[in-house]
């Protein structure tokens, strides 16, 4: 846990430029901007890139937000990660173990490497929790256009309950924007993970003010 940043709450940018539709040019300005407003975290979700495509965008990821001290992960490309010198990776739950991808950094002499697993129950959230993930996303929170093929959303009872069962950060994402961000907070939440809501340039600046100065 100590690995995270000292935010509260953690604001974790997830990016897709084909949902944003975002030019390689103004996604990285988009991505600086949110960090320099206190997105800490950042996880670089471009599933259809190649290696070398993932890699190149995270280097320049890497040293557009590293003045405002924001970690970039890449979403379950454990060698992209260590390769271009990213803060961590970010974990299906269908992927590696966290423990396999940590004995991984830790033999490279990577001890603060950051390991975050996505999770969509109770069970995969202690898994990743027993597994020595540094924090979990965790969702839907709330139906969410993009992941109705996957099934139901969690709800923010078994949210909260997942919130109670692990001791690491819990992240919440699905379905959520500045109606209802506060209430996965006051259950249990450190942060809120998201792709539109810490995407879109006309309301970024507003977006991640209202959820660090709500004084949840």
């Amino acid at each position: 846990m100590s690995r995270l940043p000292p935010t509260r709450p953690l604001l974790y940018l997830i990016s897709d430029r084909r949902a944003v539709l975002h030019s390689p040019e103004s996604q990285i300005e988009s991505i600086r901007e949110a960090a320099r407003m206190g997105c800490r975290l950042i996880q670089i979700r471009e599933k259809d890139l190649s290696a070398r495509a993932l890699f190149e965008l995270a280097r320049a990821l890497i040293a557009a937000t590293q003045p405002f001290a924001a970690k970039v992960l890449i979403n379950d490309r454990l060698d992209v990660a260590l390769a271009a010198g990213a803060a961590g990776v970010h974990l299906r739950a269908s992927s590696v173990p966290a423990s396999a991808a940590r004995a991984v950094a830790v033999s490279k002499g990577l001890n603060d490497f950051l390991i975050g697993v996505s999770t969509h129950n109770l069970a995969e959230a202690r898994s990743a929790g027993a597994g020595g993930a540094d924090f979990i996303v965790c969702g839907p929170v709330y139906d969410t256009p993009s992941k109705r093929a996957y099934g139901s959303p969690i709800g923010i009872e078994s949210f909260a309950e997942i919130c109670e069962a692990v001791q690491i950060p819990v992240l919440a994402l699905g379905g959520i924007d500045l109606t209802n961000f506060q209430e996965p907070l006051r259950r249990g939440a450190a942060g809120i993970a998201a792709i539109r809501l810490f995407a879109e340039q006309d309301s970024l600046k507003y977006n991640i003010e209202a959820i660090l100065n709500a004084g949840v």
